[in-house]
């Protein structure tokens, strides 16, 4: 998931909710049972809408994205379309087949790491989740293609970044982004009370920022927080500066990123699961460039006045300066 900015032209395709795995933190309520899915055609037309809008990458999570059939034909169009691909993954279904399908295809592979082998257990809610993602690790490296891995942040596993990092720098990976809990889907339940607060995000920042320092150029380390401070001298980046009224003539992506499709068709701004009073529409009763200019044309003032608004309650002076936006916008956008 990538920082909260108005630059990064990103759609995110959530494909299918079939996954392997139960995951305490899912925004998405996956699991072995669910399926929604959608389908190649009605996806490869939104592509083609997105790439005319003027994104640039798509990002396929789900659901576990590798048990989605299509996923293949997906990426080559996305790169026909001149687009650049990342796919988040549990790491656990990364077989010489499925990496073969993946090779030439992603141009970066997420994979997620929740921590010291017993903590990503507990989260996975499986015993071997570690274990199976980790043991294909060497295939993953064989083929080439750029992999990093998406630590989720709690209240209580800060401490183990430290580990995370080394695992990550020892293993080859290229990048370690560090994403807080989002208090959406089974998370809620599962997970209710255990996102950082604000001083475990100052921690957090502070540690991101001393691993950055300790193992340089060996890997990237970003965490999804953003600076009150910076914030305030950047609203653009949040959608909340004073933008002409006249939004007709600007690209798609670059009044709204992400732009998130969800298993079940529907499409919302900034991440899965955002309110529905601001969703562009369904797939399934319109093409994505149509939802675009309907939503531009009557429901684009409403999000910036959300944005503005959100903007205005978290740039106020606090003790600490470091927060989620995007849990923030959502949770405030859920109250609208």
């Amino acid at each position: 998931m990538p920082a909260p900015t108005g630059c990064s032209r990103i759609l995110q395709i959530h494909p299918t909710r079939r996954c392997n795995l139960r995951c305490l933190h899912c925004y998405s309520m996956s699991g072995p049972k669910e399926r929604d899915e959608l389908e190649v055609a009605l996806l490869r037309d939104a592509i083609n809408d997105a790439a005319d809008a003027g994104f640039t990458v798509v990002s396929f999570s789900g659901g576990e994205p590798l048990m989605y059939d299509g996923l293949r034909q997906l990426l080559d169009h996305a790169h026909a379309r001149e687009m650049l691909t990342t796919v988040t993954t549990n790491g656990t279904l990364l077989d010489r087949r499925r990496l073969d399908t993946l090779r030439g295809g992603a141009d970066l592979l997420a994979i997620s790491l929740d921590g010291v082998p017993d903590s990503h257990n507990v989260i996975r809610a499986s015993p071997r989740a570690f274990e199976r993602m980790s043991t294909r690790l060497d295939a993953v490296r064989a083929t080439g293609i750029p992999f990093g891995f998406i630590f989720t942040l709690t209240q209580y596993n800060v401490n183990e970044l430290q580990w995370v990092a080394d695992f990550a720098v020892r293993e080859g990976a290229r990048l370690l982004q560090v994403h807080p809990l989002d208090d959406v889907g089974r998370a809620r339940v599962k997970m209710a009370g255990e996102g950082p607060d604000e001083i475990e995000s100052a921690c957090a920042f502070v540690e991101v920022a001393r691993l950055q320092e300790e193992l340089g150029d060996q890997i990237v380390v970003h965490v999804d927080l953003i600076d009150r401070d910076f914030m305030r001298e950047h609203p653009e980046r949040v959608f909340a500066d004073d933008a002409a009224q006249d939004w007709s003539s600007l690209p798609f992506s670059e009044i709204v990123s992400p732009l998130v499709i969800e298993a079940d068709g529907t499409v919302v701004p900034v991440q899965h699961g955002f309110a529905r009073e601001f969703a562009l529409g369904s797939l399934h009763s319109s093409r994505l460039s149509e939802l675009m200019e309907t939503w531009r044309a009557e429901s684009y003032g409403r999000f910036r006045e959300l944005c503005r608004r959100v903007f205005r309650e978290t740039t106020r002076p606090a003790e600490l300066p470091f927060f989620n936006w995007y849990e923030t916008l959502g949770r405030m956008a859920a109250r609208a």
